[in-house]
Parts: C-alpha cells; structure tokens; sequence
C-alpha cells in the first residue's frame, strides 16, 4: 500500500521503560493497578515541588535539563495547559547525555487538591496502562495517589494531525481514510477493552509519523458512558468544534458513539480543509451541531467517492442510532474504502 505524500511522521515509540525501584510494573487488573500505584506513595514523598531544582546542576547541563521528578529527568518543556506540563524526560539512571525518549505529563500543583483532576489523571494513567495498542499511547508508569501526580509515556517523532492540516490543508483522500482508520482502531480497542469513550477525539491528539503511522493520544478526559460533568470544564475552546451533540446538551446519555461523530468530524476536516462547523461564539457552534446541516463532503472536496461521502454523513447524524454502531464497524468500512480508492488509483495510473 503506498505510503503518504502529504503527511509527515509515524510513531516511534522508543519502546516501554522497564520498571525502576520507584514504580510498578504495568497490570491489566484494576483492582491490582490500585494497589501498586497506592504502592507509589512513600517513594514519593521528598519529591515536594512537582519539579525540583536545577540548581546544583552546571549551567551547561541546566541548558538540558528542565528538572527531576520521582526517577524522572525533565529535559525540556513542550507543552503545557490550564491543568498539566508536558516534558520531555529520560531516566535519571541513563545519565544527562542520553537521548529522552519519554514524555512526563505533570498534573500543576494548583490541581492538586481537586478531585475532579487527580481522577482524570488516575483514570487515564489506568486506561494507557490497561490498553495495548499500536495506535494508542500507552501509558508505562504513573504516580498519581499523591502529589507530584504524573504519567509517563513513550516520546513519538512526528507532528500532529492539527499541524498538518494548518501548514497543507485538505488531505489526499487515501492518506486521510488512512489516519481516519487507523484512529478507528485505536477507538476500537479502548471502548472493548474499558468500555470508556475517549472524549477529546480531534486533530491536536494525533500523532502522525513520517510513515504516515497514527497514534491517539490524550486519555485526559476517559469517561463512562453517561458521564458528562467533563466538557464544560474545558478549557480549550477548540474542542467544542469536535464534540457531539448529546455530550453538550441532550437527554440522551453519550457513548462510544460519541467518538465515532468527533472522528466523522475530523474525517471530514482532512478532506475539505475545513470543519463541518465552525463558529467564533460558543453558544451558537453548539447549536450547529446540534442542528445545522453540515454541507455536503461531495461539495466541500469536489470528487470525494459516494461511499466515502455516505460514511462521513453517517458519522455526523446527530442521532447517536443513525451512526455506525460500533469503532470496529467503521474500521471495516475504511479498509474496504482504501481498497477502492487505491484500485483507482492504479486504473487511473
């Protein structure tokens, strides 16, 4: 199958980190994650600040380094939000001129009293560890009984699918069925093997590699079904392009097909260009996808295929029943569409 003109990376995890003194072996039971992670506890407990001081270190060394936490050396910050930085790490063990090949996600020690957060870090630190999947990423050790709460993940070389869609726009039609599927079933293994909706499907949370490999990421805002007290405590307006209509305001509890409409919109997103949706006021993009009808695929990206464009429409019903039932289903059916499309492309060739 031919690789991606237009996408740049593939995931290159750097493989898992082998348990060090300070941390658990990864479990796939949650009664036995809970143990060990509460196992975490007196091994933390002189870390103080999230991020301890550089102080001691040459000025040629704190160049390189951003801090420690736990067995954890912060070499650079890359990322950071309302509720967490994210560094890049390598073991303190492997010395300051190893390459870092982790990445730490730190809950910020303001949030370290709520609830609310320390769950959400616990819940995705349980799901990364508890899926295997080489579209998901995983989740190889955790701190989050006390603070400095953390999770630890291997580093992927690549962009995300946000960047790529603002520097090329739309997507060739084979390279988007392509990140859309293999996005599917990285969905597909979360919701069989949790039964959690993953929440916060959208192009910033794909990684694509240069092999045109994609990963999700971010199990920040894992869920049940029927659980909705997470959106409005967003902080990224972004987001909200994203979200399904039942997760903002409906009688109708959200599930996993949820992520099955916020993949429809990012599907749709690759091929035209744009959103289905787009809005400068909150209040009313949530109407629009609560009741606006998105313009037609066929006419946002002129030579979409009708099998493609059916998909895409069925995604984004606003009745969660009138979509595909399962991140499975829609897997098959983008396999079936690559087939085509690239068959195609070679009768055209």
């Amino acid at each position: 199958m031919t690789r991606m003109a237009t996408v740049e990376s593939s995931v290159s995890a750097r493989g898992a980190a082998a348990p060090t003194a300070n941390e658990t072996p990864v479990s796939t039971d949650p009664a036995q994650d809970e143990h060990e992670l509460a196992a975490d506890e007196s091994s933390h407990e002189d870390d103080g600040e999230a991020v301890q001081s550089t102080s001691r270190l040459t000025p040629a060394a704190r160049q390189d380094v951003a801090g420690r936490i736990g067995p954890w050396q912060l070499a650079k910050l890359i990322n950071e939000s309302d509720l967490a930085r994210v560094y890049l790490a390598r073991p303190v063990e492997a010395g300051e001129s190893a390459a870092p090949g982790y990445v730490v996600k730190v809950l910020r020690n303001q949030w370290w009293r709520d609830a609310v957060a320390i769950e959400m870090q616990r819940r995705a630190a349980w799901v990364g560890r508890k899926v295997s999947h080489p579209h998901l990423l995983p989740v190889l050790a955790a701190n989050v009984k006390q603070p400095p709460f953390y999770t630890v993940s291997p580093r992927l070389e690549g962009s995300s699918l946000e960047g790529i869609l603002r520097r090329n726009g739309a997507i060739a039609l084979p390279s988007a069925l392509w990140i859309a599927r293999q996005v599917a079933e990285a969905l597909d293994a979360l919701h069989t093997a949790t039964r959690m909706v993953h929440a916060d499907v959208k192009p910033a949370n794909v990684v694509v590699g240069s092999d045109g490999h994609a990963t999700l990421v971010d199990l920040g805002f894992v869920h049940t079904p029927g659980e909705s007290r997470h959106w409005s405590a967003r902080p990224v307006f972004g987001t909200l392009n994203y979200m399904a209509p039942e997760t903002i305001s409906s009688a109708i509890a959200a599930d996993h097909r949820s992520d099955l409409y916020s993949l429809g919109v990012m599907l749709y997103e690759m091929l035209a260009g744009r959103l289905p949706h787009s809005s400068g006021s909150a209040e009313q993009l949530i109407r629009m996808h609560r009741e606006a009808k998105p313009e037609c695929i066929r006419e946002a990206r002129l030579g979409t295929p009708k099998p493609v464009a059916s998909l895409v429409h069925r995604l984004l019903a606003k009745d969660p029943l009138r979509r595909p039932e399962s991140a499975s289903q829609v897997a098959e059916e983008l396999v079936r569409l690559e087939i085509e499309c690239f068959a195609e492309l070679r009768e055209s060739a």
